[in-house]
């Protein structure tokens, strides 16, 4: 077979250091180190300044390290494992949910949640915001759409999820890809917009259809999502 130009293609010079510096970080440093300066760094390697910042970037895209202001580059701890089995009995909001209601409003709906709520474009939803932590820190946050058929607008968050626990829940279908942290999402997960996340999209499903679809985005660089019984859950790749 022929090779194909991409595949001639060597890898960049950053992406080898990358490689070591990580391999450096398992066995040499410890969660919450300081990193050496830039300029040890870069003699240590052999490499130039501008080559090494490209390989700590990636280092920090991935949830290796931590660069703060005023203190250095740190080692970062674990990512965190959150659990994101589905609960095919379970509406968003019952009893021993892990997430936080924040607000609720009443927008048009996204072209993509009107097409899986059997809306049409420009249809109002009701979306209610929540969060999620763990370890004190913000992992998650996540958007409710519920049509507006199913109660008036101008309801408060609580009341919007009341009424999904009143119906027959069937079943969920639930899709995981990777995605860019919008702005909203960024500022609630303090990261920057465009940030690397995991978006998990479900559908909960009544005999009528879908009666509700949540969007939940989850820090990439932190979080490790975990499966209980996957079941009929669809893996997509982002």
């Amino acid at each position: 077979m022929a090779t194909t130009q991409l595949e001639a293609l060597p890898e960049p010079k950053y992406w080898h250091l990358k490689t070591a510096l990580s391999e450096a970080l398992d066995s040499e440093f410890t969660v919450g180190q300081i990193l050496p300066n830039e300029r040890d760094l870069a003699a240590r390697y052999g490499v130039a300044r501008a080559t090494l910042r490209q390989a700590l970037e990636q280092l920090e895209l991935e949830g290796r390290l931590q660069r703060r202001r005023g203190v250095g580059t740190t080692v970062s701890p674990p990512r965190v494992g959150v659990d994101v089995s589905p609960a095919p009995d379970r509406w968003p909001g019952e009893p021993g949910d892990a997430w936080q209601t924040e607000s609720a409003s009443c927008p048009a709906a996204p072209a993509q949640i009107a097409q899986l709520l059997g809306l049409a474009a420009g249809d109002s939803v009701h979306a209610v915001r929540r969060t999620r932590a763990a370890h004190s820190q913000p992992v998650a946050t996540e958007l409710v759409y519920v049509p507006t058929r199913e109660l008036p607008a101008g309801q408060e968050a609580e009341a919007i999820l009341a009424t999904l626990h009143l119906r027959d829940l069937k079943g969920q279908e639930r899709t995981v890809e990777l995605g860019s942290a919008k702005a909203e999402d960024a500022r609630l997960l303090d990261r920057l917009p465009g940030a690397p996340v995991l978006v998990v999209t479900t559908r909960y499903l009544t005999e009528q259809g879908t009666a509700a679809v949540t969007v939940a985005t989850y820090r990439a660089d932190t979080c490790r999502l975990t499966f209980g019984d996957s079941g009929a859950m669809r893996l997509l790749a982002g």
